[in-house]
């Protein structure tokens, strides 16, 4: 595996690390000491790597070419009925994660289009290039309102009561599927919604970058 290659990765893994602190730091901030608690909110990547979501599949994306790098550390835990805000509090929760990657997507990019007029290495602005990327594709990805993802928390803090109703017992049924509906998302996003999704993604990336594309 080549230098690039393992800076990509961590790229990857530190992304994913801050996604999941993120909904840790805002749960305790809404009154959740759940995850401070736990140790989660620690800067250790140890405490978060998930040896198969952070480490095995990430590296095999990247080495067999998948086209796409995802990837996931361990949840972070919190008790929605410890939060202040009972209304919002959970959405809020979810929405840290994202919010966390466009944050890291908006630094990088400003990064980029700093460093292209002073003349910085090529591999300065390629690396800083995936970051971006990666931070962008885990943002929206988290995002699709399809349970576990923070989307679906989100979009059930959003809706009317009665629709919120009706989807919160929809969640409930995919999740008694499992590992089940977990395969069957997964076949269906990369057979049917994966390219239009990386069209977006790389829109975005070439909007914040200045970048024609990826």
């Amino acid at each position: 595996m080549g230098i690039e290659a393992i800076a990509v990765i961590i790229a990857l893994i530190l992304s994913i690390i801050l996604h999941e602190m993120a909904h840790g730091f805002a749960a305790d901030w809404l009154g959740d000491p759940t995850a401070r608690l736990s140790g989660r909110l620690s800067p250790n990547p140890l405490v978060h790597i998930d040896p198969v979501g952070s480490v095995l599949i990430p590296a095999l994306l990247f080495l067999t070419n998948a086209g796409f790098l995802f990837g996931w550390a361990k949840p972070v835990p919190y008790n929605p009925y410890n939060l202040k805000n009972q209304r919002w509090g959970e959405a809020l929760v979810a929405a840290a994660g994202p919010l966390t990657n466009l944050g890291l997507a908006a630094i990088f990019a400003l990064l980029i289009r700093t460093a292209m007029p002073l003349g910085l290495s090529a591999s300065f602005i390629g690396l800083a290039s995936y970051i971006v990327y990666i931070n962008i594709l885990l943002a929206l990805f988290n995002l699709i309102p399809i349970p576990p993802l923070d989307g679906s928390k989100i979009l059930e803090a959003i809706l009317p009561r009665g629709a919120a109703m009706w989807y919160r017992d929809l969640v409930v049924k995919m999740q008694r599927l499992g590992f089940l509906f977990t395969i069957l998302f997964v076949f269906i996003f990369i057979n049917i919604f994966w390219v239009p999704f990386s069209h977006l993604v790389i829109s975005i990336f070439s909007l914040m970058t200045g970048l024609s594309g990826f």
